[in-house]
């Protein structure tokens, strides 16, 4: 195994959301440097850190590429951390960090951890690897602990979609809980429709154009038209950025009938009225919400009429607002 040269850099969360909106994490250690981001300390969420792995020792000039990453980093006249990881397998190292995650019936853990051994536990192997996110962030449980609470009421679905998939874990997560339902996942990075496939290999879970496969698209949005063809869909899940959760929000309005169930995540709660807002003005209207430190899930049903001198007015429907309580 070659050497392999980790640097370090703090940035915050909208510097860590201009690099996924980039796609600056595609690439292996085999062809180009490997650029990952993640969250330092829930406690304080728009703290992030710039990783970058390279077989080549960084020099003079690759590091002063890496400070502009992160603007922040260099107002506060903070240089780059450098270490030669020398021949351990950074992504086994990089995983060492991520405990397993307990949400709902669903265990998340890595090939480093043993799964559970319960019968009332669903166990889902999600490894760290070039995707972004690894499934262990608040943002996914927030909407495993949603999905699962739409089984536990006893809610069925037929066509659902996975907008932004990453890992492919929000999907496989669908399809042990609907098993019999169609299930299309897309992502705008190829990166990570491929990183999907190989994760449902590992958890055994179909891929393709069959029976209870789920389908895998590279799309920017719903603008390929096998996701058009396949709608209108009645549970959406998109969880990426605030950002491109506006931006989206007339496609997947579009893409959706009275009834259909809209589980956001990704944002702040800072962000929360500015989403809100964007979707209820498309005929969503919000049914709950939970929190994971700062990181809300949202869940919004789709109404049956709307218009400007309605965007207050609640629709009633089978999803009533009871339904859709407090945990």
């Amino acid at each position: 195994m070659t050497d392999t040269w980790k640097v370090t850099l703090p940035c915050t969360r909208e510097e860590a959301d201009r690099l996924s909106e980039d796609s600056l994490f595609e690439g292996s250690t085999d062809s180009m440097p490997t650029i990952v981001t993640r969250e330092a300390n829930p406690e304080t969420p728009d703290n992030w850190v710039i990783e970058i792995y390279s077989d080549a020792e960084p020099n003079a000039a690759f590091l002063k590429d890496i400070a502009k990453l992160s603007p922040s980093a260099k107002t506060a006249n903070v240089d780059p951390v450098v270490e030669k990881l020398e021949d351990e397998d950074w992504v086994t190292l990089s995983q060492q960090g991520l405990e397993p995650l307990r949400a709902g019936r669903f265990y998340v853990h890595t090939s480093n951890s043993a799964p559970l051994e319960d019968n009332n536990v669903t166990n889902i192997c999600i490894d760290a690897g070039q995707a972004f996110g690894t499934g262990h962030h608040e943002t996914t449980k927030g909407c495993l602990e949603s999905l699962d609470r739409l089984k536990r009421l006893g809610q069925s679905y037929s066509n659902i979609i996975d907008v932004g998939t990453g890992t492919g874990l929000l999907a496989f997560a669908a399809r042990h809980l609907w098993p019999t339902s169609r299930i299309i996942a897309s992502d705008i990075d190829p990166v990570a429709i491929k990183v999907s496939a190989e994760n449902a290999a590992v958890n055994n879970i179909a891929v393709g154009n069959s029976h209870r496969a789920i389908q895998l698209q590279t799309s920017n949005g719903l603008d390929h038209p096998a996701l058009r063809d396949r709608a209108p869909y009645d549970l959406i899940i998109a969880n990426i950025l605030a950002g491109p959760l506006i931006a989206l929000a007339p496609q997947l309005a579009a893409a959706a009938i009275s009834g259909t169930v809209l589980v956001l995540a990704g944002l702040l709660e800072t962000q929360r009225a500015e989403v809100l807002h964007a979707y209820i003005r498309v005929g969503f209207r919000p049914r709950h919400s939970r929190m994971e430190n700062q990181w809300p899930c949202l869940m919004l049903i789709k109404a049956k009429e709307y218009g400007p001198a309605k965007t207050h007015r609640i629709i009633r429907s089978p999803l009533a607002s009871d339904y859709f309580g407090e945990c």
